[in-house]
């Protein structure tokens, strides 16, 4: 049965009561504190708290200790330290010596952190129910304290819908759209209904702007600042303002609105109810909502903000750097010290495919280069730290594993070079070929620059030498050029000998990979 209720709500509350007779409070056998004259606290959503006079309290107390705290209803709390037979229980009791009017009875008196204690004998008291009564009701009460404890957009979704439930709010169905910042993702579009367990998450590309439904559809009227939606979905409001109301209506709706959630950047995003109640929303339901509404936006934009974060940091300085920066290492200096192999590819011959091809199909070309050679680096192991130029620098860390770093990027070369060659031989590319150089080395993995703008990185002589060993490579005719380093995890390698590189002092013990595009080599 669908009915709108409207809950009882109750302002924040404390009270303080007499107890009656004697009231004893134990650890164990030793007894803490024993009085006729014990108060009990009632306080909104806290536990009712029993505070004892002082003069009544049986143990000795340390000297108040460093530790205070504040509530806006009862003062500043100072605490002490309780010493029960060579144990030290720290921090142990607090009182209110000077406490704010609400609390004026506790002033003086002692009360005893739950670890503290073992039991409490009441003697004749019974101590009665809290009365959690909500300041504005469930929905408004959630979202100032409980919201925040929804660490993701689905989770908060989900309870966001189960709390307007609770609140009276008779929904069939809730939906947010929010818009993200992402290369290839338009947004994120979150979808409660009743009934169903879990959030359905839909993750439209760029292409929703062009397609029919979205150019057809409330999302896209409430995005472009056209303001709300809201159509009654009974018989008596036969004619639908876009093609999703007839849908809806023949899942049982029988009210719909799409209200705007801004963000604080300007963006528009979109709340979505549907109504399954026979007399749709009521005014007093829609208003809560609305007033609600900037606060909804403001947890959307923390979740979408933090998406778009590691979103960006992964696009622009790759997945496990992103996550490093996002960790918190965003100071110049912070980072390790690792051993990893180090990946240098450059296309060959940049500069007079520009002027064959023009910028635009140049551009074009450098950019199917980097998919295909990330692409490989990502499925072995590796990251692509950065693109300089026409090059592109990957590392592949050690960790407990050397041999495997050194296997993953010299198989990471060799697959590269291949799937250049084929795409060369099946004509989808005429142009696209490659040189790589391949060291192994301690080198620093973090932030270097200026106070102002920092690159997360590897610095280190492994570095300098893989891109020496790719220049070098394309002098004498050669791919592929590793150091001695990695050469013991390959096969088929040939010897170049001590090979003296620019800017390295000391020759570099090198090899040469053959590979199955060697045949197709143009320089």
């Amino acid at each position: 049965m669908n009915v709108h209720t409207t809950p009882k709500t109750k302002g924040y509350g404390i009270s303080v009561e007499q107890l009656t007779g004697r009231v004893a409070i134990y650890r164990d056998d030793i007894l803490l504190a024993e009085s006729t004259n014990a108060k009990v606290m009632y306080e909104t959503r806290l536990p009712a708290t029993i505070y004892f006079p002082r003069d009544d309290v049986c143990i000795d107390l340390s000297d108040e200790t460093e530790l205070q705290t504040f509530c806006p209803f009862k003062g500043t709390a100072t605490y002490h330290d309780v010493n029960l037979n060579g144990q030290q229980l720290a921090n142990s009791v607090w009182a209110y010596e000077d406490a704010l009017p609400e609390s004026a009875a506790i002033q003086g008196h002692i009360g005893f952190m739950p670890a503290a204690y073992t039991r409490i004998d009441l003697g004749e008291n019974d101590l009665r129910d809290p009365e959690d009564g909500n300041i504005s009701g469930p929905l408004i009460d959630w979202l100032m304290r409980g919201a925040s404890e929804n660490q993701t957009p689905e989770a908060f979704t989900k309870a966001l819908a189960e709390k307007m439930l609770e609140h009276g709010i008779a929904i069939q169905r809730l939906s947010i759209l929010a818009w993200s910042l992402h290369p290839l993702i338009a947004g994120k579009h979150y979808i409660w209904e009743k009934g169903t367990a879990e959030i359905s998450t839909n993750v439209p590309t760029y292409e929703i702007h062009d397609h029919p439904a979205y150019i057809n559809s409330p999302l896209r009227h409430v995005s472009n600042g056209l303001g709300g939606v809201r159509q009654r979905l009974n018989d008596e409001n036969p004619q639908n303002s876009f093609p999703i109301m007839e849908d809806l209506r023949a899942k049982g709706a029988t009210d719909y609105v799409a209200m705007p959630l801004p963000f604080s950047d300007g963006r528009t995003n979109v709340l979505t109810l549907t109504c399954d109640h026979p007399d749709g929303f009521t005014t007093e339901n829609l208003g809560l909502v609305f007033e609600c509404s900037s606060v909804i936006a403001r947890f959307y934009e923390v979740f979408m903000q933090r998406e778009n974060a590691q979103v960006l940091l992964e696009t622009y300085v790759g997945k496990r750097s992103g996550a490093r920066v996002l960790g918190g290492e965003i100071r110049r200096g912070d980072g390790d010290e690792i051993d990893a192999a180090i990946m240098f590819c450059d296309l060959r011959n940049s500069t007079s495919l520009e002027e064959q091809l023009g910028r635009a199909a140049y551009i074009k070309l450098l950019n199917e280069f980097f998919e295909t050679v990330s692409g490989i680096v990502h499925e072995n192991g590796g990251e692509v730290l950065k693109f300089i130029g026409d090059a592109v620098l990957a590392v592949f860390p050690a960790g407990d594993n050397s041999e495997s770093a050194r296997w993953n990027a010299q198989r990471s070369a060799i697959e590269i070079v291949e799937k250049l060659g084929e795409l060369r031989l099946s004509g989808s590319d005429t142009h696209c070929d490659c040189s790589i150089g391949v060291a192994y080395g301690r080198v620093t993995y973090g932030n270097v620059g200026s106070r102002e703008r920092l690159d997360f990185t590897v610095i280190g002589q492994a570095a300098n030498v893989a891109a020496r060993l790719g220049e070098y490579g394309k002098k004498v005719g050669h791919r592929i050029v590793v150091s001695a380093d990695i050469q013991p995890a390959c096969n088929n390698a040939v010897p170049l000998g001590d090979v003296k590189l620019h800017n390295v002092s000391q020759p570099v013990t090198s090899f040469a990979l053959r590979t199955s595009a060697d045949a197709v080599l143009s320089s």
